[in-house]
């Protein structure tokens, strides 16, 4: 059965989060900020110097939420090998995660690229006749991969989401099956089976004397109440005085 494994999970929940809010925060406010100046060069000088300094937060936030995926993976494995559709959505989030970051590592070689050519004219909306061609196409790359990230990590929430419903359903089968072993244990220590008892169905209570009869009546004794015993002792006495009388 799994564990709670609470630091870990907001590790990885906290990381991706980071990772998916940065990524999209960057490509609809600080890209639509940065086109906000009139000098094309200036646009290109904000862009860069957002992003430069959201880097070190972001790899924080990426190497949390890797680190915080392979201890949970390690945690659930013996759940990702019996539970039905935890291996595929396992192996699903293995590949938007590698996909995510193929796209953030794209993005900020692009933006350094980009960075290094701000002594260059930099096209503005409606101006792309008066610039190098391969400076129009450097910018639709990045901005292509900088939407890319917060797509990706955002259907890796959603996988997140879905493997937390089947953790959930796995505690709760693996519930009712303690349940159903505590109960058989129980009814073992009694001295009976737990199904086949013939007046456990019909509701009334064996008497004691057929316990002589039962095949498990040996063990059923030791767990006679001494009083009830007594009772007994003293019944049996009094049938055979009136016998003699």
């Amino acid at each position: 059965m799994s564990h709670r494994n609470t630091v870990v999970r907001a590790v990885h929940d906290l990381g991706l989060a980071v990772w998916f809010g940065g990524s999209l925060m960057g490509a609809v406010g600080l890209t639509g900020a940065s086109e906000e100046s009139s000098s094309a060069a200036e646009r290109s000088r904000i862009a860069a110097a957002g992003w430069r300094s959201w880097s070190p937060v972001n790899v924080v936030a990426v190497g949390a939420h890797l680190l915080g995926g392979l201890a949970l993976t390690k945690a659930n494995r013996e759940r990702i090998r019996q539970q039905d559709g935890v291996a595929a959505s396992s192996v699903a989030k293995a590949v938007l995660t590698g996909a995510a970051l193929a796209a953030t590592f794209y993005a900020r070689r692009l933006g350094r690229t980009l960075e290094a050519m701000t002594d260059q004219p930099v096209p503005a909306r409606g101006a792309g006749d008066h610039v190098a061609p391969e400076l129009i196409t450097l910018q639709q790359r990045l901005r292509t991969a900088q939407w890319a990230v917060p797509l990706l990590t955002g259907a890796i929430e959603v996988l997140s989401a879905l493997q937390g419903e089947q953790q959930r359903f796995f505690r709760h089968q693996a519930d009712g099956d303690n349940v159903d072993l505590h109960e058989h244990a129980r009814h073992r220590l009694m001295g009976r089976a737990p199904h086949h008892h013939p007046h456990e169905h019909s509701g009334r209570r064996q008497h004691p004397a057929a316990a002589h009869h039962h095949p498990r009546g040996r063990a059923a004794r030791h767990h006679h109440c001494p009083f009830e015993e007594q009772h007994h002792s003293r019944f049996r006495r009094t049938r055979h005085d009136a016998r003699r009388h």
